[in-house]
């Protein structure tokens, strides 16, 4: 038969009498060789520890409860301390192997049978499975969530609006575009020029090398928003070469269009 509850408290009280000293003793494969990022973890690791005691003396459910609450918390630190998914599984097997050989030490004390000691292993197995599963999940999802926030952030300052003068913005486009970051400079664009009160808008096309008709679309789209809107306007930096594939495309500019950025910004006839 099964050990019973009362049996295995001897367990779970031997662990976590422990729990400090083992948690003061990082596994020593571990990527973590910085006293200050060891210090971080600790908190962690006693979770762990208690998460892995209690477990031989709760039921599945409350210990599934306790892992995930432990595997949140650690992977929202690694992602946050940039470090590798590893370290908190490294973490997990490890304190697997220091517990699993004080869960054997307590077997035998009691005395108990093969199948047994087997049953106790098993179940406990389970919790450190659940664990790295759930660790696993919460991290990916938690640095997907990170870099797509970054993204973001980049594609934000990829676009810039700079207000020049008082009523005269400009947006220095540089690089390829595509479909998300033309709708970042769309964004930006009546945001930023609602938000600024400007009259009128440059689209610096200086560092864009490559002008298609994807490109061309997109430009005018945000043209065509802003003047809706009340904002004149304009184009500056297209290169001749730029220049030629434009009008080799067919495509018919819109707006007022500028050899490079400061006539752009001295024409003091474009606004009526």
């Amino acid at each position: 038969m099964p050990a019973s509850k009362q049996e295995l408290q001897p367990i779970m009280d031997e662990v976590l009498r422990r729990k400090d000293e083992l948690a003061a003793m990082p596994p020593q494969h571990s990527n973590v060789s910085n006293e200050t990022l060891n210090e971080q973890l600790t908190p962690f690791r006693i979770k762990l520890i208690e998460a892995y005691a209690r477990s031989t003396t709760t039921s599945p459910k409350e210990s599934e409860e306790t892992i995930q609450e432990f595997g949140t918390s650690i992977s929202e630190l690694l992602v946050q301390l940039q470090l590798p998914l590893d370290v908190g599984l490294n973490e997990i097997a490890y304190y697997r192997d220091i517990i699993g050989t004080i869960i054997r030490d307590e077997a035998v004390k009691q005395d108990m049978t093969v199948n047994e000691f087997y049953t106790i292993v098993s179940e406990f197995n389970m919790v450190v499975d659940q664990a790295v599963l759930i660790v696993s999940r919460s991290y990916m999802k938690d640095f997907h969530h990170t870099i797509e926030a970054a993204k973001y952030a980049i594609d934000e300052l990829s676009v810039p609006l700079v207000q020049l003068t008082g009523d005269t913005g400009v947006i220095p486009i540089i690089g390829e575009i595509d479909t998300n970051r033309a709708q970042h400079l769309m964004s930006n664009a009546l945001e930023k020029g609602a938000e600024l009160n400007l009259n009128r808008i440059i689209l610096d096309l200086s560092g864009v090398s490559i002008v298609d008709t994807m490109v061309a679309g997109q430009i005018f789209k945000v043209m065509d928003s802003l003047n809706l809107i009340g904002v004149t306007t304009a184009l500056s930096g297209v290169r001749p070469e730029v220049a030629q594939t434009m009008v080799h495309l067919g495509i018919n500019v819109q707006g007022k269009v500028y050899s490079n950025l400061r006539k752009a910004i001295e024409d003091k006839q474009v606004i009526q």
